[in-house]
C-alpha cells in the first residue's frame, strides 16, 4: 500500500491552503474535522449538506486537503482517520484559516463558536411596504 503524503510544516504554502479551501465542500469537510472531538473517517462525509458525494470525489477532496497540509490522515485497518493540523497551521499562518472559514460562514475548532453574520438587509420593496 502506498504511503500517504503529508507535507512538513515548512512546506505548507499559503497558495496550497487557499486552493484547498477554495472549494465549499472541502471547506465544509475541513471545518467539521477541525471541530470534531474524534478523528472522523472519510465515510463520515459521504453526505454533506444533504448532498451525497461519490466515494471517488470524496477521496479527491481528502487528498487535496492532506497535500495542502490542512489535515493528517492515518490508516486504521481499511479506514482513514483524519485530524486537523491546527497547531502547525496556527503557528505558521496565524488566523488565515479561521478568516477563510468565517468568510464561508463555517466554524473552526474551539476558537469560533458562533460565526458572526451580518443582518439581512431589506430590499427597497420591503422598506416601503406598510406593516
Amino acid at each position: 500500500m502506498r504511503p500517504l503524503y503529508h507535507p512538513s510544516k515548512e512546506d505548507i504554502s499559503t497558495e496550497g491552503i487557499l486552493y484547498a479551501l477554495s472549494d465549499p465542500i472541502r471547506a465544509q469537510i475541513y471545518s467539521e474535522i477541525s471541530c470534531s472531538e474524534e478523528a472522523p473517517t472519510c465515510s463520515n462525509f459521504l453526505t454533506l449538506k444533504n448532498h451525497k458525494l461519490p466515494k471517488s470525489t470524496l477521496c479527491q477532496h481528502f487528498k487535496i486537503l492532506r497535500e495542502a497540509g490542512l489535515i493528517r490522515s492515518e490508516r486504521k485497518g481499511v479506514e482513514l482517520r483524519n485530524v486537523s493540523r491546527c497547531g502547525d497551521l496556527k503557528e505558521r499562518f496565524g488566523d488565515l484559516i479561521r478568516a477563510v472559514l468565517v468568510a464561508y460562514g463555517l466554524k473552526v475548532g474551539e476558537s469560533v463558536q458562533n460565526v458572526p453574520s451580518e443582518p439581512k438587509k431589506k430590499s427597497v420593496a420591503e422598506k416601503s411596504r406598510p406593516r
